[in-house]
């Protein structure tokens, strides 16, 4: 995985990726151009040759031919993470801004289940943001899910648990597909709540 907290001057776009931010936002733009930074330096790990990145299906990166992979970004922070399909099948990462989330938005991503977990998961660490946690986890989670099926996952569909001593969460899919079960990490460092998932080939 390569990270950057900055919007390097060096990052630059293909003029197909260019041509997709056009009318995009200063701030947009930054973080569409340091996240496929990001991206080209970790395919040269695997001496992949710099190319576009574009949005395929449902918005996820297409990839060169042999190379999964998931990019993120959010205040502060842009990150890539790929592999090679002979070593893994899938990859989902995800970056927030470590704090609440917004009053509402629990109930929308989460079962009644869940927010019981996290409610105890609180008592004993109430210093971890665990709503946000459970948000970017979710959307880790999707971004294996969706490049490999094609097709949506809601956040109903996905029921996580999380266990704190090994920093690592759980998730237990709930519709028919390739998994059944999703195990990934967590860290939550600087600010920024981290989620990850590979899974193996």
């Amino acid at each position: 995985m390569v990270s950057s907290r900055t919007d390097p001057p060096e990052a630059v776009l293909f003029a197909e990726e260019a041509a997709l931010v056009t009318t995009a936002v200063p701030k947009r733009r930054q973080e569409f151009t340091t996240v496929r930074h990001c991206a080209r330096l970790a395919l040269a790990s695997l001496d992949v040759p710099p190319a576009p990145i574009l949005p395929g299906v449902r918005g996820a990166p297409v990839w060169p031919s042999g190379i999964v992979g998931s990019m993120t970004h959010c205040a502060g922070y842009r990150a890539a993470a790929v592999a090679r399909t002979t070593a893994c099948s899938g990859v989902g990462i995800d970056a927030e801004v470590d704090g609440p989330l917004p009053e509402g938005v629990l109930d929308l991503v989460s079962s009644e289940e869940e927010r019981a977990h996290l409610a105890s998961l609180a008592e004993s660490d109430p210093g971890v943001q665990w709503e946000r946690l459970l948000f970017s986890a979710k959307e880790s989670v999707y971004k294996v899910w969706s490049p490999r099926t094609g097709r949506w996952l809601g956040f109903e569909e996905a029921a996580l648990t999380f266990d704190p001593a090994a920093s690592t969460f759980t998730a237990r899919i709930l519709v028919d597909g390739p998994f059944e079960t999703l195990t990934g990490r967590f860290l939550i460092e600087d600010g920024i709540v981290l989620t990850a998932i590979a899974c193996a080939a």
